[in-house]
Protein backbone atom coordinates (compact mmCIF):
# COMPACT_ATOMS: atom_id res chain seq x y z
CA UNK A 1 0.00 0.00 0.00
CA UNK A 2 1.33 3.41 -0.94
CA UNK A 3 2.42 5.77 1.78
CA UNK A 4 1.29 8.75 -0.29
CA UNK A 5 -2.39 9.33 -1.05
CA UNK A 6 -3.78 10.88 -4.24
CA UNK A 7 -6.85 13.11 -3.95
CA UNK A 8 -8.27 14.29 -7.30
CA UNK A 9 -9.84 17.71 -6.93
CA UNK A 10 -13.40 17.64 -8.25
CA UNK A 11 -13.22 21.41 -8.80
CA UNK A 12 -11.47 20.55 -12.09
CA UNK A 13 -14.02 17.89 -13.07
CA UNK A 14 -16.62 18.38 -15.80
CA UNK A 15 -19.62 19.76 -13.90
CA UNK A 16 -21.85 18.73 -16.80
CA UNK A 17 -20.74 15.15 -16.27
CA UNK A 18 -19.99 15.18 -12.56
CA UNK A 19 -21.37 11.71 -11.84
CA UNK A 20 -19.19 10.31 -14.61
CA UNK A 21 -16.07 11.91 -13.16
CA UNK A 22 -16.90 10.80 -9.60
CA UNK A 23 -17.29 7.24 -10.83
CA UNK A 24 -13.99 7.59 -12.70
CA UNK A 25 -12.28 8.48 -9.41
CA UNK A 26 -14.07 5.55 -7.74
CA UNK A 27 -12.60 3.14 -10.31
CA UNK A 28 -9.16 4.70 -10.29
CA UNK A 29 -6.14 4.23 -8.03
CA UNK A 30 -6.96 7.49 -6.23
CA UNK A 31 -7.56 7.45 -2.47
CA UNK A 32 -9.88 10.39 -1.75
CA UNK A 33 -12.31 12.75 -3.47
CA UNK A 34 -11.09 16.29 -2.75
CA UNK A 35 -13.96 18.78 -2.57
CA UNK A 36 -13.30 22.54 -2.53
CA UNK A 37 -16.05 24.72 -1.07
CA UNK A 38 -15.72 28.42 -1.94
CA UNK A 39 -18.03 31.23 -0.86
CA UNK A 40 -16.92 34.18 -3.00
CA UNK A 41 -15.96 36.05 0.19
CA UNK A 42 -12.93 34.31 1.68
CA UNK A 43 -11.76 33.59 -1.87
CA UNK A 44 -12.79 35.41 -5.09
CA UNK A 45 -14.71 32.48 -6.52
CA UNK A 46 -17.79 30.34 -5.84
CA UNK A 47 -17.65 26.59 -6.38
CA UNK A 48 -20.66 24.57 -5.26
CA UNK A 49 -23.00 24.30 -2.32
CA UNK A 50 -24.60 21.61 -0.20
CA UNK A 51 -26.90 20.04 -2.83
CA UNK A 52 -23.90 19.31 -5.08
CA UNK A 53 -21.89 17.88 -2.16
CA UNK A 54 -24.89 15.72 -1.32
CA UNK A 55 -24.95 14.47 -4.93
CA UNK A 56 -21.20 13.77 -4.83
CA UNK A 57 -21.60 11.81 -1.60
CA UNK A 58 -24.40 9.76 -3.17
CA UNK A 59 -22.08 8.45 -5.90
CA UNK A 60 -18.66 8.50 -4.19
CA UNK A 61 -17.29 5.25 -2.81
CA UNK A 62 -14.06 6.76 -1.49
CA UNK A 63 -13.60 9.17 1.45
CA UNK A 64 -14.67 12.80 1.01
CA UNK A 65 -11.83 15.21 1.76
CA UNK A 66 -13.65 18.53 2.16
CA UNK A 67 -11.70 21.81 2.07
CA UNK A 68 -13.67 24.86 3.24
CA UNK A 69 -12.48 28.15 1.74
CA UNK A 70 -15.19 30.13 3.46
CA UNK A 71 -15.67 32.67 6.24
CA UNK A 72 -17.14 31.48 9.54
CA UNK A 73 -16.82 27.75 8.79
CA UNK A 74 -18.18 26.84 12.24
CA UNK A 75 -21.71 27.39 10.94
CA UNK A 76 -21.42 24.41 8.61
CA UNK A 77 -19.47 21.79 10.56
CA UNK A 78 -22.52 19.69 11.44
CA UNK A 79 -23.86 20.06 7.90
CA UNK A 80 -20.76 18.56 6.34
CA UNK A 81 -20.67 15.79 8.92
CA UNK A 82 -24.27 14.95 7.98
CA UNK A 83 -23.31 14.99 4.28
CA UNK A 84 -20.69 12.32 4.93
CA UNK A 85 -17.38 14.20 4.96
CA UNK A 86 -14.48 12.11 6.27
CA UNK A 87 -12.05 15.03 6.60
CA UNK A 88 -13.03 18.64 7.14
CA UNK A 89 -10.31 21.24 6.62
CA UNK A 90 -10.76 24.89 7.55
CA UNK A 91 -8.43 27.81 6.91
CA UNK A 92 -6.29 29.21 9.70
CA UNK A 93 -6.97 32.66 8.24
CA UNK A 94 -10.75 32.22 8.53
CA UNK A 95 -10.95 31.05 12.15
CA UNK A 96 -11.03 33.43 15.10
CA UNK A 97 -11.15 30.58 17.63
CA UNK A 98 -9.21 27.86 15.84
CA UNK A 99 -8.89 25.42 18.73
CA UNK A 100 -12.62 25.48 19.31
CA UNK A 101 -13.27 24.90 15.60
CA UNK A 102 -10.91 21.91 15.53
CA UNK A 103 -12.63 20.35 18.53
CA UNK A 104 -16.06 20.92 16.99
CA UNK A 105 -14.97 19.08 13.81
CA UNK A 106 -13.73 16.14 15.87
CA UNK A 107 -16.84 16.12 18.04
CA UNK A 108 -18.89 15.86 14.82
CA UNK A 109 -17.04 12.63 13.98
CA UNK A 110 -14.70 13.92 11.26
CA UNK A 111 -10.93 14.22 11.01
CA UNK A 112 -9.82 17.82 11.51
CA UNK A 113 -7.55 19.67 9.11
CA UNK A 114 -6.22 23.22 8.94
CA UNK A 115 -5.15 24.85 5.67
CA UNK A 116 -2.50 27.56 5.35
CA UNK A 117 -2.40 30.12 2.55
CA UNK A 118 0.96 30.62 0.83
CA UNK A 119 1.82 33.67 2.96
CA UNK A 120 0.94 32.06 6.31
CA UNK A 121 3.82 30.82 8.48
CA UNK A 122 3.60 27.17 9.57
CA UNK A 123 4.84 28.11 13.07
CA UNK A 124 1.38 29.52 13.77
CA UNK A 125 0.11 25.94 14.09
CA UNK A 126 2.49 24.93 16.89
CA UNK A 127 -0.11 25.34 19.62
CA UNK A 128 -2.73 23.19 17.88
CA UNK A 129 -0.66 20.70 15.87
CA UNK A 130 -1.20 17.84 18.33
CA UNK A 131 -4.96 18.25 17.91
CA UNK A 132 -4.82 18.05 14.13
CA UNK A 133 -5.22 15.07 11.84
CA UNK A 134 -4.15 16.97 8.74
CA UNK A 135 -2.32 20.13 7.65
CA UNK A 136 -3.09 21.38 4.16
CA UNK A 137 -0.34 23.47 2.58
CA UNK A 138 -1.69 25.64 -0.23
CA UNK A 139 0.85 25.68 -3.04
CA UNK A 140 -1.19 28.25 -4.99
CA UNK A 141 -3.33 31.15 -3.82
CA UNK A 142 -6.77 29.67 -3.09
CA UNK A 143 -9.76 30.39 -5.26
CA UNK A 144 -9.07 29.09 -8.75
CA UNK A 145 -7.79 25.89 -10.31
CA UNK A 146 -5.01 25.66 -12.88
CA UNK A 147 -2.57 28.08 -11.19
CA UNK A 148 1.21 27.79 -11.19
CA UNK A 149 2.92 26.03 -8.29
CA UNK A 150 4.61 28.30 -5.70
CA UNK A 151 8.18 27.10 -5.20
CA UNK A 152 8.62 27.91 -1.49
CA UNK A 153 6.03 25.20 -0.77
CA UNK A 154 8.82 22.64 -0.38
CA UNK A 155 10.35 24.59 2.49
CA UNK A 156 6.97 24.96 4.19
CA UNK A 157 6.37 21.20 3.98
CA UNK A 158 9.80 20.51 5.50
CA UNK A 159 9.15 23.03 8.29
CA UNK A 160 5.71 21.68 9.22
CA UNK A 161 7.05 18.12 9.17
CA UNK A 162 9.72 19.18 11.68
CA UNK A 163 7.05 20.69 13.95
CA UNK A 164 4.98 17.49 13.67
CA UNK A 165 8.01 15.41 14.59
CA UNK A 166 9.03 17.62 17.52
CA UNK A 167 5.53 17.64 19.02
CA UNK A 168 4.87 13.94 18.27
CA UNK A 169 1.72 14.94 16.41
CA UNK A 170 0.04 12.34 14.24
CA UNK A 171 -0.98 14.92 11.62
CA UNK A 172 -0.33 14.20 7.96
CA UNK A 173 0.59 16.82 5.36
CA UNK A 174 -1.51 17.47 2.27
CA UNK A 175 -0.47 19.72 -0.63
CA UNK A 176 -2.98 21.43 -2.91
CA UNK A 177 -2.28 23.47 -6.04
CA UNK A 178 -0.22 23.00 -9.16
CA UNK A 179 0.58 19.37 -8.35
CA UNK A 180 1.71 17.21 -11.28
CA UNK A 181 4.04 14.36 -12.14
CA UNK A 182 6.80 16.96 -12.54
CA UNK A 183 6.86 17.96 -8.87
CA UNK A 184 5.41 14.85 -7.17
CA UNK A 185 8.84 13.40 -6.41
CA UNK A 186 10.09 16.63 -4.82
CA UNK A 187 6.88 17.03 -2.78
CA UNK A 188 7.18 13.51 -1.41
CA UNK A 189 10.86 14.04 -0.65
CA UNK A 190 9.94 17.20 1.29
CA UNK A 191 7.43 15.17 3.33
CA UNK A 192 4.02 15.36 1.63
CA UNK A 193 1.61 12.55 2.56
CA UNK A 194 -1.33 13.53 0.32
CA UNK A 195 -1.20 15.12 -3.12
CA UNK A 196 -4.25 17.00 -4.42
CA UNK A 197 -4.32 17.28 -8.21
CA UNK A 198 -7.09 18.86 -10.25
CA UNK A 199 -6.32 20.22 -13.70
CA UNK A 200 -3.37 17.84 -14.14
CA UNK A 201 -5.80 14.92 -13.84
CA UNK A 202 -9.08 16.09 -15.32
CA UNK A 203 -7.65 18.12 -18.19
CA UNK A 204 -5.53 15.18 -19.35
CA UNK A 205 -6.58 12.98 -22.28
CA UNK A 206 -7.11 9.97 -20.01
CA UNK A 207 -7.73 11.03 -16.37
CA UNK A 208 -7.88 7.47 -15.06
CA UNK A 209 -4.53 6.67 -16.65
CA UNK A 210 -3.06 9.93 -15.33
CA UNK A 211 -4.14 9.02 -11.79
CA UNK A 212 -2.55 5.60 -12.21
CA UNK A 213 0.72 7.11 -13.43
CA UNK A 214 0.77 9.64 -10.58
CA UNK A 215 0.05 6.86 -8.09
CA UNK A 216 2.83 4.72 -9.54
CA UNK A 217 5.21 7.66 -9.27
CA UNK A 218 4.31 8.22 -5.61
CA UNK A 219 4.61 4.50 -4.88
CA UNK A 220 8.07 4.48 -6.37
CA UNK A 221 9.32 7.50 -4.47
CA UNK A 222 7.54 6.84 -1.16
CA UNK A 223 9.44 3.55 -0.90
CA UNK A 224 12.64 5.55 -0.48
CA UNK A 225 11.08 7.63 2.28
CA UNK A 226 10.04 4.67 4.45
Amino acid sequence: MSKVKIAPSLLAADFGNLQRDIELVNRSDADWHHIDIMDGVFVPNISYGMPVVEAIAKHATKPLDVHLMIVDPDRYIKTFADLGATNLTVHYEACTHLHRTIQAIKDAGMKAGVALNPHTNVNLLKNVIKDLDLVLIMSVNPGFGGQSFIENTYEKITDIKEIIKMTESKAIVEVDGGVSAKNAKALIKAGADVLVAGSFIFKSEDPEKTIKELKLATDRWSIFEL
